[in-house]
């Protein structure tokens, strides 16, 4: 048995010495006429000759392992009926990679049996290759033995996430990716594939003269044991996020599809298990600004819109009411009432105030009472808006 792997380029040590020195230019000349050096480049490692395998290697998870399979016959005597069978025992299961269960009829002596394997490695730890032959001798004696082959599967990368929630039902995603293993890899894709309640957007690439290129510069080499930082916007679809049921509890944001290549384009994936995500408690009533302006005259009145939703299971009847703050004033009439609500829906309210004082101003106040249970939610430090003077503003 022989694993397959890609060759290596071959490295050279140069040894050189000043030409003033005892051998002179005796080093320099040698590293020039060894054909495994670099032209003009002699004194560089990297050569420009490949060199096979001279050992089993390391293996990683989302790496496809690929072994040769030689049976030969020593003997001086025909077999009849040989049947090779290659099987990976992992922690977990048992996999026949066989490329054919047919036995064959006979194998004279000094041939043999070939046959190449391929398996992609989605687990890590101890994986054993089971080769087993059966065959038949001359006598009508039926033999059998078996080899096994014991390597490890190591972790290639450390993926770690973080969710931002933004108050506008957005979920942001941070993924840490950070290379553990002991070469450089090309990142070739990592994407983020959503669950059906999220459309997503990469926020990875930038646009320049047109042209979307990414953060990471033209070359995504990962080095070891370095991390990189991919960020994902995720935004409920539009039947989803009607719905106020969807944004409670733990709910499924998708999973990471990573695609990689080591060495001389030796291909690697991995695809993370579903990623979940805590989404923040909004209590019985949410309430959301839908718009708002950024930048607003003294004194002078401005309109906001917001969003209320029954997060609960339960109608309620609900009464607004608008406190002044000592900069924050509410035009209209307070104690209104709203209406009924019905579990999982919303309503939208527009509403106009104004500020007496300049400066980035907190837009407090806001009341609501169920007037079924009596009981009042109150909402301060909703949004900030910046006050400046009208003179201020038209200049």
């Amino acid at each position: 048995v022989m694993r397959l792997t890609k060759p290596t380029l071959f490295t050279n040590i140069p040894v050189t010495c000043e030409e003033r020195d005892l051998p002179g230019n005796l080093f320099n000349q040698l590293m020039k006429d060894d054909p495994s050096t670099v032209k003009g480049a002699e004194t560089l490692m990297l050569g420009e000759m490949l060199t096979l395998p001279q050992n089993f290697g390391n293996i990683f998870l989302g790496e496809t392992f690929s072994s040769y399979i030689s049976v030969h016959n020593d003997s001086s005597q025909v077999v009849k009926d040989i049947l090779v069978k290659a099987d990976l025992q992992t922690s977990s299961q048992r996999l026949n990679l066989s490329a054919s269960s047919a036995a064959v009829a006979e194998l004279k002596p000094d041939c043999c049996i070939d046959d190449v394997i391929h398996h992609e490695v989605k687990e890590i730890g101890t994986h054993i290759l089971v080769c087993a032959v059966s065959y038949t001798t001359q006598t009508g004696e039926k033999m059998y033995f078996r080899k096994f082959f014991k390597f490890q599967v190591l972790k290639p990368l450390d993926v770690k996430t973080k969710f931002y929630n933004a108050e506008t039902d957005e979920v942001f995603l941070e993924a840490q990716i950070q290379n553990i293993t002991t070469s450089p890899m090309f990142m070739e894709k990592v994407s983020l594939e959503p669950s059906m309640m999220y459309n997503v957007a990469e926020l990875n690439t930038v646009d320049t003269a047109g042209e979307s290129e990414s953060t990471f510069g033209a070359r995504t080499y990962l080095q070891p044991m370095d991390t990189r930082q991919y960020l994902y916007c995720l935004k409920p679809k539009q039947e989803f996020a009607e719905k106020a049921g969807v944004i409670k509890g733990v709910t499924v944001i998708g999973k990471l599809d990573i695609v990689w290549k080591t060495n001389l384009g030796e291909r690697g994936r991995l695809q993370t298990s579903q990623l979940q995500r805590m989404a923040p408690g909004y209590g019985d009533v949410r309430l959301s600004l839908e718009t708002i302006p950024d930048t607003v005259n003294l004194e002078e009145p401005f309109d906001i819109t917001c969003k209320i939703t029954n997060c609960s299971e339960r109608t309620m009847d609900l009464v607004l009411e608008m406190c002044n703050t000592n900069s924050i004033h509410w035009c209209g009439v307070s104690g209104r009432q709203l209406g009924k609500l019905h579990p999982s829906s919303s309503l939208h309210l527009a509403l106009t105030l104004l500020s007496s004082v300049q400066g980035l101003q907190s837009v407090s106040g806001l009341r609501l009472t169920d007037t079924f249970l009596k009981r009042t939610y109150e909402y301060d430090d909703i949004a900030q808006v910046c006050v400046v003077s009208s003179e201020v503003k038209q200049s």
